[in-house]
């Protein structure tokens, strides 16, 4: 075990670049924070690099830790490197998706178009996670799966199935040569949810807070489905609309 206490050592300074975007970008990891996510990492070793571990703060034995490194910190380190304002000062830096990972074999997917609001993003990932889902599909303007805000929402499901960032139209074009039906979120045009079939192989399209789905991946779906208000609500938060969908579609 090492014992780090100096706040200007560079793994220090690695650390705290992976609050960022680009530091999670460039370096191919991303850190979690607290017990429950450190816990729920490990159960996925390979995807561990190290373990970091507050002065004083005790790993518990049911952890995993037998084949990953561990590093030690003074309470000022996980102060620079903490996204919570009260840290339980355990930290895990782990890997990030393979990058040429693809839908190909996946029979239920969840596609994510533009869903800007992190703890949004995180809400689908668990959701999809409950529901059984084999994947899910960030496209281009979705909030980095990796943000600090994520990771907490999802409580864990980023460790659980395949999280893919990818151009939606690739995606599209992949599920429709297997014939995975496609259901896209729409009210202009679209069916009561519940007049669809449930069970059996399907891919979702849940679009940004505000506009929706974009019409060029609404034109490729096989039907648009919308979820009726019976309330003076104008709309559902499209966390709970994509955990009301995913649930009817699988059945």
């Amino acid at each position: 075990m090492k014992f780090l206490q100096s706040t200007q050592n560079v793994q220090v300074k690695q650390w705290k670049k992976l609050s960022t975007k680009k530091g999670r970008d460039q370096s191919g990891l991303f850190l979690v924070e607290g017990f429950h996510l450190v816990e729920e990492a490990l159960r996925t070793l390979f995807i561990v690099e190290e373990v970091i571990i507050q002065e004083g703060v005790d790993i518990p034995h049911s952890f995993q830790t037998d084949e990953v490194d561990i590093t030690m910190v003074t309470r000022e380190i996980v102060d620079i490197i903490a996204e919570t304002e009260y840290s339980q000062g355990i930290f895990a830096v782990c890997k990030q998706e393979n990058k040429e990972i693809t839908t190909a074999g996946f029979e239920r997917v969840l596609i994510i178009d533009s869903v800007q609001d992190p703890g949004n993003i995180g809400t689908m990932i668990r959701t999809a996670d409950a529901v059984g889902m084999d994947a899910v599909v960030l496209g281009k303007g979705s909030a980095d799966p990796y943000n600090a805000k994520v990771l907490r929402s999802a409580q864990g499901s980023h460790f659980h199935l395949p999280i893919i960032k990818a151009a939606i139209q690739e995606v599209l074009t992949e599920l429709k040569e297997r014939d995975i039906p496609v259901y896209g979120t729409a009210l202009e045009g679209g069916k009561p949810f519940k007049d669809v079939p449930s069970g059996g192989s399907f891919a979702l399209i849940m679009g940004n807070e505000g506009a929706g789905v974009q019409d060029e991946w609404l034109k490729q779906s096989d039907q648009n489905l919308y979820i009726p208000i019976y309330g003076k609500s104008e709309s559902l938060n499209v966390a709970v609309a994509t955990g009301v969908l995913l649930y009817h579609l699988k059945g």
